[in-house]
């Protein structure tokens, strides 16, 4: 295994799925050598104060600006995940994309129909805190070998 690893998290806007990916992720993470990020295809859009609050009750703060996704990101980028149902991992299969991105997995989340569904967004966070802790155990599993 390589020194470092750099990962990044998208979804549609960088405001919830996302987000909440990159927060869990440090939280947990104890690699020093493995960074991660996250952004959204779209911007423009603005955090919902109740999901906000939501992820607090789970641990996990998403304050931060929403970030576009860039040129220089995806150059930073070894492993995309794609955290949305709503982002086709097409965006990212173009052959020139091989020299930045060594991986691309696409995880199948899906969004709530309202930022106000406070139950919908705890079955988003649940959902990708269990992804979360399944990619930490595998890399933590690479990490020793």
């Amino acid at each position: 295994m390589k020194e470092k690893i750099n990962i990044l998290f998208i979804c549609r806007a960088n405001c919830f799925r996302s987000k909440v990916s990159e927060a869990y992720f440090k939280k947990i993470n104890k690699n020093k050598r493995i960074k991660v990020k996250s952004a959204g295809i779209i911007r423009g859009y603005r955090q919902s104060p109740i999901q906000i609050k939501t992820a607090k009750e789970f641990g996990i703060n998403i304050e931060s600006k929403p970030r576009g996704i860039s040129t220089k990101l995806l150059k930073w980028t070894d492993i995309l995940i794609i955290v949305a149902d709503d982002v086709p991992s097409s965006i990212f299969a173009y052959e020139k994309r091989k020299k930045y991105i060594k991986k691309l997995i696409a995880w199948k989340v899906k969004d709530v129909k309202s930022a106000k569904d406070i139950r919908g967004n705890k079955r988003v966070i649940n959902e990708l805190i269990r992804k979360i802790n399944k990619l930490n155990k595998t890399l933590e599993k690479k990490w020793k070998q």
